[in-house]
């Protein structure tokens, strides 16, 4: 589908128009809006026009000279891309005149090519052959011997694709795809006539550019000038299945494209709602983690952590778990033993085990990931909106005017949806910008917030506040909406605390660090669109988006809260172009929510103490519930020191790498008598377990993810799994070995049990996600076929808006002559969470370490310089890392990344946490920087964790005889 043929300049959708002209293609007659291209007319009659230089996502550009037609009354033989269809017009595609000027435009095309077509790797799916051919283009009776690109050398820097210039053949797509879809402006056309080519940055190799490796050029690209080094090594796939990304929380959707059960690429997905045809360098390129030797496939199981790894059988390994855990509750109590679901598995697979910790543990000790990262959403949109989700489609941003992110950085953390807004602001939308760090949101190509708010860690609360001051102060309420929308009590004690003298912007500058003018000026263009904070008495369209940088504090909670406060005392909830938007970290962190994985909440954000809800699920699962919330994960940590927790089963989460103060956590893990971890590589966690079950990758299972947009997406199997059983099964075996019947044939049978018990998923089925793509929660009898894409559009889920008064309260981890620097962490683009994935690809070949981000001044005080190795303590503890000296990070700050275990980022951080939620206060650390004289000097942590990584490595070996 040509799409992109029916819009305007500015990218509105024509298709909208109620206007419609009539026209004849072929002697066919076809009626299309006002405004569509006559390639995308020819297309609504059955009529495929010849081109080389159109395709379905980019703008229309005319330059390849192949889609010429003839108009009756017209002269010459207009681009059919770029001419709009008019009422009344008779236009031909076909005639001897338009065959004879295609013909000859495709020779000077093959004349300029290559003469390698039949042992050319794109050989069944290049484009340039397929016009050759539908032109009858058969012999090319000139060429040219000079000096020009056909001599050029391949660039093969990148390690995923290659690039060809022989074969280029300057058609500017892979130009346009850079600069439209991905927005980075990354490549060019140099050179004149037949010197032409494309070329990256300033006549760079690709690696060497701003090239961010999405791969839209390889995707747009017509012939094999660029191509994925897979299809070149693999040869071209022979069918497909379409899945979903299992890295952020975008949830992009992609074509597996394989031979046999082998996967030769991954093509984003263009009918994928979340992505609509975009991707990343992680989800496009970095997949080769599924098959990778690190990967264990057979259990293992041992009596102490001290001793060697041995393998066993299935049944062995899951007869030997279950024993333990029986073993452990019988001698210590039920509550001894709990789990941990997967952020990165499966809905069906998650709601297994929080099911099985329930019913067959016999207890709620069961927590997952977003403890430590999104679990302060949930409580504060809770407690304002009634629901602990976004509120909007990634599309609606296309509708917004105004963007405010606040403690994220989409760039590098959700690089697809970042292009969406890129392209938004590109398109005249205002940004702001808040965040301790110059982040590429700020600053980067064609791309500048009008405000950054480089505020101080730990002053969110603060900055809002001041933030609420100006729109109460001056009068930027949006009056009519708050008397519908909102309860009246909570607003008017909300608004007489915002409006305080000591919640003004100048008062709280010497607390936040941010200018006062600033911070007006940010408040003003948010709420009225205009810096001048003048209301015009149009709609104007503002949307939150906000990411860890926000929940991973002290008052988390109470910041989450404090967006939602701002957002409806705009009136910036429940339409397109708006709304409050957590941007989640984990590909299914959403949904490892709403399956209940937290210790007080049944599946649907139920609360484990009602009796209904729960004699619900008593009556489903055929056993009687606990009525009393479990462990926190910090909490199990606590009960394991201090003697009371004794067992863990943890699903595809690295707890010792991911969560804080990394000695606490170990030494907790230490005291236990059994962990059971299930995972595809042996991690950082299982070096301290004593069963390890092999887990399965995304590609080797069937079920569902649920992004950051409440979207419910299929995964789908497209190879058998490694290690014999996927997720759900190996669950499913330990439940029954407990004692506790577990008998689904296939996932679909889970999520038809989710649906019957969760009201939110009601409406949610296979055949229904297979019909429609996508649904986005709630699904059930009383919204749309797809669910809900907008939230709150006529009323709050909770009824009226609830406003909660939000004190700022500074954190604990404060600076001290012995710490005068605070320690925020973040990530980067090439690399996710705790790198266990992508550092097994190529990605390592841009980020290969954790470093130290630190200002000039700061380093000059010190004596460090730029790549020096430098040692960072903390009250928690300490480590070592090598410097990067920039003035991204403000004075007074320094910056890391997590994505390595070696470089012990968590050994620093604290046990600090949110007030209502637990979830750690990474982003506030005091420390101290000090240079080390060479890196032997590593930190006593790094030096155990290499002599406790050999040993394991030996253990492993011993186990598999050294394969």
């Amino acid at each position: 589908m040509l799409d992109h043929l029916k819009t305007t300049d500015h990218g509105t959708p024509l298709r909208e128009s109620t206007q419609a002209v009539t026209l004849e293609i072929d002697g066919q007659s076809v009626t299309v809006p006002q405004g569509t291209s006559l390639m995308r007319a020819a297309v609504d009659a059955g009529v495929q026009v010849p081109k080389l230089c159109a395709t379905d996502s980019l703008e229309p550009f005319g330059s390849c000279r192949l889609c010429l037609v003839e108009i009756e009354g017209r002269k010459g033989f207009p681009a059919s891309c770029t001419t709009p269809a008019e009422a009344g017009m008779k236009v031909r595609t076909q005639s001897p005149k338009l065959q004879k000027l295609r013909k000859g435009v495709m020779e000077l095309y093959i004349s300029d090519h290559p003469l390698d077509c039949l042992t050319c790797s794109a050989n069944g799916n290049c484009e340039l052959q397929d016009m050759a051919g539908v032109t009858g283009l058969r012999n090319v009776r000139y060429g040219f011997d000079g000096a020009n690109h056909l001599k050029a050398a391949k660039d093969e820097s990148n390690p995923y694709f290659s690039y060809d210039p022989s074969k280029c053949i300057v058609c500017n797509r892979c130009v346009r795809a850079c600069e439209e879809t991905q927005g980075t402006f990354a490549l060019t056309i140099s050179g004149r006539g037949f010197e032409s080519r494309v070329s990256p940055g300033q006549d760079q190799l690709f690696m060497e550019s701003e090239c961010v490796s999405c791969g839209a050029c390889v995707e747009a690209c017509p012939t094999a000038t660029l191509q994925e080094k897979s299809v070149i090594e693999l040869g071209q796939p022979e069918h497909s299945v379409i899945t979903t990304c299992a890295y952020c929380g975008v949830g992009c959707a992609f074509k597996a494209e394989m031979k046999g059960t082998q996967v030769v690429r991954m093509v984003p997905w263009k009918d994928g709602k979340a992505n609509e045809g975009h991707s990343c360098v992680k989800g496009r390129f970095a997949w080769g983690y599924a098959t990778h030797q690190d990967r264990i496939t057979t259990p293992m199981i041992r009596a102490k952590i001290t001793d060697p790894w041995r393998e066993v059988s299935w049944e062995e390994a899951i007869a030997h778990a279950a024993s333990e855990f029986r073993r452990i509750q019988a001698k210590h109590g039920q509550d001894a033993i709990g789990g941990i679901t997967s952020s990165r598995c499966t809905n069906e697979e998650t709601y297994l085990v929080q099911k099985l910790i329930r019913a067959a543990f016999g207890n709620n000790n069961v927590d997952t990931c977003a403890r430590v990262c999104h679990s302060p959403t949930g409580y504060g949109l809770g407690q304002t909106f009634g629901t602990s989700a976004g509120t909007q489609t990634f599309k609606s941003v296309e509708k917004s005017d105004v963007i405010l992110v606040i403690g994220a950085n989409p760039a590098a953390a959700h690089p697809v949806f970042a292009s969406r807004m890129k392209k938004r602001i590109r398109q005249g939308a205002r940004l702001i910008v808040i965040d301790p760090r110059e982040t590429e949101m700020v600053r980067g190509p064609h791309l500048q917030a009008d405000f950054h708010l480089a505020l101080r860690p730990g002053t969110n609360v603060a900055v809002i506040s001041a933030l609420a001051h100006v729109i109460v102060t001056e009068g930027l309420l949006a009056d009519d909406y708050i008397a519908e929308r909102c309860d009246e009590k909570s607003f008017k004690a909300w608004k007489d605390f915002v409006a305080r003298p000591d919640n003004a912007p100048e008062a709280m500058e010497a607390i936040t660090g941010v200018p006062a003018a600033v911070v007006r000026g940010a408040a003003r263009l948010y709420a009225t669109g205009n810096a001048e904070g003048v209301k015009t008495g149009r709609t104007v369209n503002s949307a939150i988006y906000y990411g860890l940088g926000v929940t991973e504090h002290a008052q988390g909670s109470t910041m989450v809260m404090g967006i939602a406060n701002l957002a409806m005392a705009c009136g910036m909830v429940g339409r397109e172009g708006v709304g409050v938007n957590p941007l989640r970290g984990q590909n299914n962190v959403q949904g490892s929510c709403d399956m209940g994985s937290f210790p007080h909440e049944l599946p649907g954000y139920r609360h484990i103490s009602d009796t209904t809800t729960r004699s619900q699920f008593e009556a489903a699962w055929g056993v009687e519930l606990s009525p009393e919330p479990g462990l926190r994960i910090p909490n199990m940590f606590d009960a394991a020191l201090g003697g009371s927790f004794k067992g863990l089963y943890c699903e595809g989460e690295d707890i010792v790498q991911s969560d804080p103060n990394t000695q606490h956590v170990a030494a907790a893990l230490s005291a236990m008598e059994c962990i059971v971890v299930q995972d595809i590589f042996l991690n950082e966690t299982a070096k301290y377990a004593h069963v390890f079950l092999p887990g399965s990758s995304f590609l080797e299972k069937d079920g569902t993810f649920t992004n950051a947009e409440r979207r419910i997406s299929r995964v789908r199997k497209v190879m058998p799994p490694l290690a014999t059983y996927a997720d759900w099964e190996v669950t499913q075996l330990l439940a029954n070995a407990l004692g506790y019947p577990m008998h689904y044939t296939h996932p679909r049978e889970i999520m038809a049990e989710i649906a019957a018990l969760t009201p939110s998923f009601a409406g949610v089925s296979y055949d229904k996600l297979d019909q429609h793509g996508s649904l986005q929660w709630p699904c059930n009898d009383s919204t749309p076929e797809i669910g809900t894409p907008i939230m709150h559009i006529d009323k709050f889920v909770r009824g009226k808006g609830r406003f909660i008064v939000t004190q700022y309260v500074a954190t604990d981890e404060k600076v001290t002559p012995r710490f005068p620097l605070l320690l925020t962490t973040g990530r980067i683009l090439s690399q996710y969470n705790v790198g266990a994935q992508t550092r097994r690809t190529p990605n390592n070949q841009w980020h290969s370490e954790d470093r130290l981000e630190i200002h000039p001044h700061d380093a000059e005080e010190r004596g460090i310089h730029d790549g020096d190795w430098v040692g960072i303590t903390s009250r928690a503890g300490e480590t070592v890392l090598r410097a990067t000296v920039t003035e991204r990070i403000q004075p007074g700050v320094v910056y890391t990344t997590f994505h390595f275990p070696e470089s012990g980022a968590n050994v620093i951080t604290t046990d600090s946490s949110d007030w209502a939620t637990n979830c750690p206060e990474y982003k506030v650390t005091a420390v101290q920087v000090a240079p080390v004289t060479q890196p032997q000097q590593r930190s006593a942590w790094q030096r155990d964790y290499a002599r406790f990584n050999a040993e394991q490595i030996a253990h492993l070996e011993a186990a598999t005889d050294g394969r």
